[in-house]
């Protein structure tokens, strides 16, 4: 490593969203009411420009947090604002959240965007973009998928659709094109400026319908990525989508029956870098400019073990990784999460060559 900070939370968190300033919000996904919702100043030396060298202040510092009553399973900044969107069991509702002025340390709740039918429905996955205004973009499955104006609480658009496949994932790609990915690895593309229009299925190759996949993020400049519950990774150019662009095989063990904590994610300040998360106490780093279309199984470039030795988690089974994101500037810099309460923020030597 070049610089490794840790910080123990009070609960498990699974998910790390970058927010003004260089802030951190983190978020408990626990059944009991009560799950914290926090705003963490990173270490100095994350917030560098430059490696400063040795520090004496090194660990996170909680600036404000909140409370929520359910399990926080996504959640989003919005950009150009000082708010939060959350969602999460039981149903597909969403929650907003001010995170307050300099003079308080509290996020409060101060709103609820109910959904049409929602009640019954899986929590649902969110986005958010303030190119026009303030939107979210939610949705648990095809035929529920909406955008709505956050600070107005009013629906601006609704995509139509009679699939109800699953959700697991959704992104702008733009602030007019919608990307859905179904949990069966199916992409679907959808228009804003066709309020009410259809939803459209991207030509991609089938994918094996026996895994769950989820949607990799940091679209802007890259490949479309997804990733398997057996560790498959796919690279897709949606101007050429009816063939795989590159595909490989992390190298990762294989999940049991559930894979909700399943991430992947593109580094946004070096190309062609990717981490994969979500199978076990660590996470990988890959570097995808040499793969092709054959599958074969991928070297990393680094892995990050730091959770994996950290002791058990509540259930006494040893902690897994539930998230990890890339700093937005920083390029070898990731923090990523555990289901013990662990939250590592690390950046590693690069290997002479590599990516």
């Amino acid at each position: 490593y070049r610089d490794l900070h840790t910080f123990e939370l009070q609960a498990p968190t699974r998910l790390i969203e970058w927010a003004r300033g260089s802030r951190v919000c983190v978020a408990g996904y626990g059944q009991s009411g009560g799950n914290e919702i926090l705003q963490l100043i990173p270490p100095p030396t994350l917030q560098a420009k430059e490696t400063q060298g040795l520090c004496p202040e090194r660990d996170f510092k909680v600036e404000c947090g909140g409370f929520s009553k359910r399990p926080v399973y996504s959640l989003k900044y919005v950009p150009d604002t000082s708010l939060l969107v959350t969602s999460g069991p039981p149903d597909s509702s969403l929650q907003v959240w001010q995170v307050s002025a300099e003079d308080s340390d509290v996020i409060k709740p101060v709103g609820t965007i109910v959904t049409e039918n929602g009640t019954g429905q899986p929590w649902a996955k969110i986005a958010t973009i303030s190119a026009r205004a303030p939107w979210v973009l939610h949705g648990s499955s095809l035929d529920s998928v909406q955008i709505t104006e956050v600070e107005l609480r009013k629906n601006v658009y609704t995509a139509a659709s009679r699939d109800s496949e699953e959700l697991s994932g959704l992104a702008f790609l733009d602030c007019n094109t919608l990307l859905l990915c179904c949990a069966s690895g199916r992409l679907c593309l959808a228009d804003v400026r066709q309020p009410q229009g259809p939803v459209e299925a991207v030509s991609v190759p089938p994918a094996p319908c026996s895994e769950r996949w989820c949607l990799g993020s940091g679209l802007s400049s890259q490949p479309v990525a997804r990733l398997s519950s057996r560790g498959l990774l796919t690279l897709t150019d949606l101007r050429k989508s009816s063939e795989s662009l590159a595909s490989a095989k992390a190298r990762v063990p294989s999940p049991g029956a559930g894979a909700e904590f399943l991430c992947v994610s593109w580094a946004p300040a070096r190309e062609g870098c990717l981490a994969v998360s979500g199978f076990d106490g660590t996470v990988h780093v890959y570097d995808t400019q040499s793969w092709d279309s054959c599958g074969r199984e991928a070297e990393p470039i680094f892995v990050h073990k730091g959770h994996a030795f950290g002791g058990a988690g509540g259930s006494g089974d040893p902690p897994l990784v539930t998230v990890h994101t890339w700093h937005p500037q920083k390029p070898r810099t990731v923090l990523s999460a555990a289901s013990d309460g662990s939250l590592h923020v690390w950046d590693w030597v690069e290997p002479c060559g590599k990516c």
